[in-house]
């Protein structure tokens, strides 16, 4: 009975509003804007990998577990970030339910 009343309240409760691509002027310069900061993330993430991977080589070469411990986990953040910045945008369109063209 209580879970009827939610879904009433909810139903009532939905101003009707969905996204539109031509409601503000310069969408397209800030798609072009973020799409360019989601290919330099990208870089940034590899060159992350790059420089971590050395760094736990070096540690382990050189037996200082310290640094091969940071190495390996800053392979492992710079690989899961990567990851999540690849996977953005099919992340937020299956989220948010949106299918644009």
């Amino acid at each position: 009975m209580r879970t009827d009343s939610i879904r009433r309240l909810v139903i009532l409760q939905d101003p009707g509003i969905s996204p539109n691509s031509d409601g503000l002027p310069g969408l397209g310069a800030l798609r072009q804007l973020v799409g360019a900061l989601l290919t330099f993330s990208l870089v940034i993430c590899v060159a992350a990998f790059v420089i971590s991977a050395a760094a736990w080589a070096m540690g382990s070469f050189n037996n200082n577990a310290h640094y091969a411990g940071k190495g390996k986990t800053g392979c492992l953040v710079a690989a899961g970030a990567a990851i999540l910045i690849g996977s953005a945008n099919g992340l937020i369109r299956f989220f948010s339910s949106i299918n644009i063209g």
